[in-house]
């Protein structure tokens, strides 16, 4: 006569050892979503009169989110997704527009950038020296 425990746990662990290895298809990960294929890039740019930020209230506040598509509160957030990716995300890199003169008026605007691009955080800030000088710079970053 057989034991019927023993043929159990035997069967048992026959199973497990056979059919163990395939369970791991049954886990596994749902298929990427096309989103999380891009490092986030999300910013929030402020504007405000004053030598710096700390000094100043900010007057207008924005947002720009450039990846997977640009959006945000940014007047012109395709352009100013462009422009940055252009300079690879270097803020300090945009230029001045060549042929645009401003007047030497004294009237500091600072402007304070912070938040991530490609997955790095960025926090950036400059004073210009007036409002046609801040936005001389690129074509529509700092357009707001």
């Amino acid at each position: 006569m057989r034991n019927p425990a023993r043929w159990a746990a035997t069967l048992g662990l026959t199973a497990v050892a056979v059919c163990g290895p395939l369970t791991g298809a049954a886990h596994a990960a749902p298929a990427a979503n096309p989103a999380s294929l891009y490092a986030p890039s999300a910013l929030v740019l402020t504007t405000a009169h004053g030598e710096s930020s700390a000094a100043a209230t900010p007057e207008r506040a924005v947002t720009l989110s450039c990846a997977p598509t640009p959006s945000g509160t940014h007047p012109n957030a395709a352009t100013a997704c462009a422009e940055l990716r252009g300079v690879g995300g270097n803020i300090d890199a945009l230029e001045s527009r060549p042929g645009v003169w401003c007047t030497r008026e004294y009237d500091p605007v600072v402007v304070r950038v912070d938040g991530v691009w490609q997955g790095q955080y960025v926090s950036y800030e400059r004073t210009f020296a007036n409002e046609c000088v801040k936005n001389s710079y690129g074509t529509s970053v700092f357009a707001f």
